[in-house]
């Protein structure tokens, strides 16, 4: 006989508020990849913002601007100099032969001085390496990502995803929904995330699949998102109608929107205000409380 699983009604409190600040660090942490993102990859074309451009520039090159070059001028590395004087003369070798006796003489103080802290591999490996002419090369050439970086990148990247994906899922299997949809909306971040990292190296060679790289990257976050919203509502809020537990086509109507939104005014107003009203009055209690002996020990004193 088939036991049934666990639910979120069936975990204690404990256990609701540890996978809920779980969820929710995980979700900050994701905004903040975002924001990282965008840093790191804007400007490669000359422009602000993140576009498809960035992103082919980034995996398969350009005869037109360097890596290197895009990231110190209006890029996110500018600011990371010490002034336009050294910007410029960054700028100039990358205009020129970009031979290592001139690279050795003024371009490597610089680097080691504004940007090595962070570009080293033993402290951060998913940084491009600034610390030897062959490294830096790799940024100040005109050419696709490199083959070894893209394996370096990608094997950190599948192994921390997958992990934070396995823990989402696994809160998100406590949710109470149609099964059919619950296992795909599990599978699919897998999968983008897959397509995503293996899109980096077929951009690398055709360059119209950086459109492949945003819209995998773009499906994985926004399913990972979905796990963590209805996870959260569920713990803390109510289970979704039977039309979406039970049914094999789950589908929305307007009407039922409007009475959900109703039943949530109705929640809201029974169980959450008595809670924070009851909340407030033990505030004011407390700071009355501690005025009467704040006002009993400056008499004494």
């Amino acid at each position: 006989m088939e036991t049934r699983c666990k639910r979120f009604q069936d975990i204690s409190i404990s256990e609701k508020m540890l996978y809920s600040l779980f969820l929710m660090t995980i979700g900050i942490g994701y905004l903040f990849a975002l924001v990282h993102m965008v840093y790191t990859h804007q400007m490669r074309d000359g422009k602000p913002g993140i576009s498809v451009e960035d992103v082919r520039i980034a995996y398969y090159g350009s005869q037109q601007q360097t890596r290197l070059g895009a990231a110190i001028n209006g890029g996110p590395m500018e600011s990371n100099l010490k002034s336009a004087t050294d910007k410029q003369a960054i700028l100039h070798w990358l205009q020129t032969d970009k031979n290592e006796q001139q690279y050795k003489q003024v371009i490597a103080p610089l680097l080691n001085r504004d940007c090595t802290g962070c570009h080293t591999p033993d402290i951060n490996p998913s940084l491009p390496d600034l610390t030897t002419y062959a490294g830096v090369m790799d940024v100040a050439a005109s050419k696709a990502a490199s083959l070894s970086s893209l394996v370096k990148v990608s094997h950190i990247h599948l192994f921390g995803i997958a992990f934070i994906l396995l823990f989402v899922g696994r809160i998100f299997i406590f949710c109470e929904i149609n099964v059919t949809l619950k296992r795909i909306i599990v599978v699919i971040p897998f999968v983008a995330m897959l397509i995503d990292t293996l899109s980096w190296f077929v951009t690398r060679q055709i360059p119209q699949f950086a459109y492949v790289v945003i819209a995998s990257g773009a499906l994985m976050g926004i399913s990972m998102g979905v796990q963590i919203i209805i996870s959260l509502y569920q713990m803390w809020a109510d289970t979704f109608p039977a039309c979406w537990r039970y049914s094999d086509k789950p589908s929305v109507y307007a009407g039922w929107i409007l009475r959900y939104v109703a039943k949530s005014g109705a929640l809201f107003r029974l169980r959450v205000a008595p809670f924070l009203g009851a909340l407030w009055l033990k505030g004011l209690q407390l700071l009355a409380g501690l005025y009467q002996i704040g006002r009993y020990y400056w008499k004494s004193s």
